[in-house]
């Protein structure tokens, strides 16, 4: 009997995601274990494994298809002894709309289509796939997303190609044969009017409508937001509408600490790489930030919580989420248990995480959840902001540059390195009190950065 293999759901809020490549092809014999495609999530890209033997009769879904729906099938088995031309025929019971999921058009193709669509029906005038007419004047025709590069790629026009997939899609092959036969050259003079009245059909609505009339025609090109983009926008704008947030901030002197670190990483032990000896650990100023917050939740417990309509949620352990930026994006991988680990610990676990957040790599449980996070422009030379808190927290510290300032110690004006911490706190969760604790205890730490290493 044929097995199926649907698109399954990587994190429990995933509802769809994009299949950006596949590493088996149609004839491989697999078995359990065996990795069969690159799955990409709104932040994460996740290799989905086989959980069952077989040979590969039907890849349903192409590689580089948008938006296909948890649980959609998107590629079928033959079962050791079955005929695959069998199985690649009788698979597709899955709870798809159809045996083959559309991909969302990109910037060179008509107005977007989500996944969940149906693609429409070919003309009944129709019956066999065939060339469009040169005529046709913009009706949309339906291709798989690496036969639209590689026509793009020699300069064909994709409606004059003759579709042999599924419902007259043009696929692969077809780009080869009109490539081999010399025809179906895209015009010149056509290609920029083209490529104008696809972008404007990528925002579609009355508010878009509306935007878009402020700017003259030609002006401006359209960014279509993707997973991620969505994503942020979706969970930032619930934060905004749901959280009852208060700010409080705090001057934080950082002369001890910054000796402190210089005489750590100083004593740093070396380790051996392929790029030669290189220290074991490079502590930087957010290390020391991530520890002292963790430190800060455990010694004022009641801040470590999260809301829920029927009770607040008490963690036992402090997991601080690290805001990373990546292209066209934000992620916050997680240090979990934060307050039980060494600087050093942080510091390589932080850089790890990093890395694999800028290339997409990261497991959603190294970026969901989370009791608290940290968020860190003083790089950029900003003195303070505000943030917003990520739920399910209940906090979030905005850190800003250290500045030399003058200090007034004992009646004496000295000069010092200030940097001010601003927090953000769900007001259900966190009184204004309890906040003004763990800000103090914060502050405490950072002034007194050996208290973090006993």
């Amino acid at each position: 009997m044929p097995i199926n293999i649907t698109m399954p759901a990587l994190s429990p809020t995933m509802e769809e995601g994009n299949l950006s490549k596949w590493l088996v092809k149609e004839g491989d014999k697999v078995k359990s274990g065996d990795v069969l495609a690159e799955i990409e999530t709104d932040k994460a890209t996740m290799e989905v494994e086989s959980v069952d033997e077989g040979t590969v009769a039907k890849l349903v879904v192409a590689a580089g298809t948008e938006g296909v729906k948890v649980n959609a099938l998107i590629a079928i088995l033959a079962a050791d002894g079955e005929d695959v031309s069998a199985a690649a025929a009788g698979g597709g019971s899955a709870p798809a709309p159809t045996a083959e999921v559309a991909p969302a058009p990109k910037a060179e193709a008509a107005p977007a289509q989500k996944a969940s669509e149906p693609a429409p029906a070919p003309a009944a005038a129709a019956p066999a796939p065939a060339a469009a007419p040169a005529s046709s004047g913009g009706a949309k025709t339906f291709s798989s997303p690496l036969a639209r590069r590689l026509a793009k790629e020699a300069g064909l026009d994709l409606s004059a190609v003759a579709g042999s997939g599924p419902h007259g899609r043009v696929v692969k092959a077809d780009i080869e044969k009109a490539v081999a036969s010399g025809g179906a050259k895209a015009a010149p003079a056509a290609a920029p009017q083209a490529a104008a009245a696809a972008a404007p059909a990528l925002a579609k609505g009355p508010a878009d409508d509306t935007v878009l009339k402020l700017f003259p025609e030609g002006s401006y090109e359209l960014l279509p937001h993707d997973g991620m983009r969505k994503t942020i926008a979706s969970r930032l704008t619930e934060s905004s509408q749901t959280v009852p947030s208060y700010f409080v901030s705090m001057d934080c002197e950082l002369d001890a600490l910054m000796t402190l670190r210089a005489e750590i990483n100083k004593s740093s032990p070396m380790k051996k790489t392929d790029k030669g000896d290189v220290p074991a650990f490079k502590l930087s100023v957010n290390d020391f930030i991530i520890k002292a917050m963790a430190l800060a939740l455990r010694d004022v417990p009641m801040a470590n919580a999260s809301w829920t309509s029927t009770a607040r949620v008490l963690h036992k352990h402090a997991d601080v989420g690290v805001a990373v930026s990546i292209p066209d994006g934000l992620i916050t991988p997680i240090v979990r248990k934060a307050e039980t680990k060494t600087l050093s610990v942080i510091s390589n676990e932080v850089k790890d995480l990093a890395r694999r957040a800028r290339d997409k790599k990261l497991k959603p449980e190294e970026y969901q959840g989370g009791t608290t996070s940290v968020s860190n422009l003083g790089m950029f030379g900003v003195s303070n902001f505000t943030s917003i808190v990520n739920l399910p927290q209940a906090s979030i510290v905005s850190i800003g540059a250290g500045v030399e300032k003058p200090i007034v110690k004992n009646g004496e004006i000295k000069i010092g390195t200030v940097m001010t911490a601003t927090f953000a706190f769900d007001h259900r969760v966190i009184d204004g009190a309890l906040g003004a604790e763990l800000a103090s205890a914060f502050k405490r730490y950072i002034e007194n950065p050996m208290a973090m290493l006993v």
